[in-house]
């Protein structure tokens, strides 16, 4: 499948297109926040995102951030070609159960060190996420865990007939 056509950046953006493959890490000075079940579950300014072309950043916060019993491990694991065996968490908050939401890399491969003790969220199943204030929308599709924000010009991968690319 052929590379879509960027879309047009806009004053104050970036194409997700400019993004590296490989992904690089890159600490950024943003506050990130997280609500589920109508608590917020972590609310830090330590914040790593890892950025592949096509894809929005994907939010790396410290799991010593998120209030206790907020990851809860889970069954199962995938692999990425890039940062090695991921493990999963469920986020929980009382009854409320996100199954599968969160996931990080407990023994990254070399240059995703940075990644150790530190935890991504599918935005999708939260009350709401932001950064720096604005509320972010889920990476389209369902499968990736990027978080779109006004700041960034796609098209991003996920949506209908992007697999290729």
């Amino acid at each position: 499948m052929r590379r879509p056509t960027p879309d047009p950046v806009g004053p104050g953006q970036e194409s997700v297109w400019d993004y590296p493959r490989p992904p690089r890490l890159e600490r950024v000075r943003a506050r990130v926040t997280i609500e589920f079940a109508a608590v917020t579950i972590v609310d830090t300014d330590d914040v790593v995102r890892v950025l592949e072309t096509s894809h929005p950043p994907v939010y790396y916060l410290p799991a010593s951030a998120f209030v206790p019993g907020a990851l809860v491990p889970a069954a199962g694991s995938s692999f990425c070609e890039f940062k090695g065996a991921a493990e999963y968490f469920d986020v929980v908050r009382g009854a409320a159960v996100d199954q599968r939401a969160a996931w990080g890399y407990p023994d990254p491969s070399p240059g995703y060190e940075e990644l150790v003790g530190r935890v991504a969220v599918y935005a999708g199943g939260m009350d709401r996420c932001t950064v720096d204030g604005e509320v972010v929308v889920p990476q389209p599709g369902g499968f990736y865990g990027g978080w779109v924000t006004s700041n960034l010009a796609g098209p991003f991968k996920g949506v209908p007939g992007s697999m290729g690319w």
